[in-house]
């Protein structure tokens, strides 16, 4: 029995017949592999980093059909409080420094290079609980529409409210009152 190779020959050596490549990432893969490629291109992000004694910083670096690219700034005790990205999926890479993500009772200490993936719906809290300052990059899709905080300071299940997310005019800010909105 002949196989496919045999047969029609090596698709790898016919490019013309491979489908194309996708302009935007569909997949969990992708979207990781995409914060991988930006994170690689420091002089893309680093002139952008502030730094706000108050709360996280936040910029919205890029959008995409159906996703959302930020990048974060988290000085030493700054963090997100226990919440969930509803219907969003997301990608967590840490460009620099370090952050400690708490989800139910497991604790991980994330350094420069250190990804996760958020599950819709998963609770967790990431806090920079060193004493250096930290950047990040997230990745949301489909783009982050709500950011319903959690009882308790670890993961804790019951949902306190819906927080909606401040969508700034320039990418950048934070919500009322001088706390951040809706990143982690």
């Amino acid at each position: 029995m002949l196989s496919d190779i045999q047969i029609g020959g090596d698709p790898l050596a016919s490019p013309h017949l491979l489908p194309p490549a996708r302009r935007h990432p569909a997949t969990v893969a992708e979207f990781a592999g995409l914060a991988h490629a930006i994170a690689a291109d420091r002089g893309s992000w680093a002139p952008l980093v502030r730094y706000d004694p108050v709360s996280r910083w936040y910029h919205r670096l890029r959008t995409g059909p159906g996703y959302e690219v930020w990048l974060l700034s988290w000085l030493p005790g700054q963090g997100t409080g226990a919440h969930d990205h509803g219907p969003s999926s997301g990608v967590l890479t840490v460009l620099e420094g370090g952050l400690t993500e708490h989800s139910g009772t497991a604790r991980r200490v994330l350094g420069a290079g250190a990804q996760r993936v958020v599950a819709p719906g998963r609770a967790h809290e990431v806090v920079n609980d060193a004493l250096v300052p930290a950047v990040s990059l997230h990745i949301y899709f489909p783009g982050l529409t709500e950011m319903p905080m959690h009882a308790g300071a670890r993961g804790d299940a019951a949902v306190l409210s819906g927080v909606p997310v401040c969508r700034a005019a320039t990418g950048t800010g934070r919500g009322s009152g001088g706390r951040a909105v809706g990143r982690a």
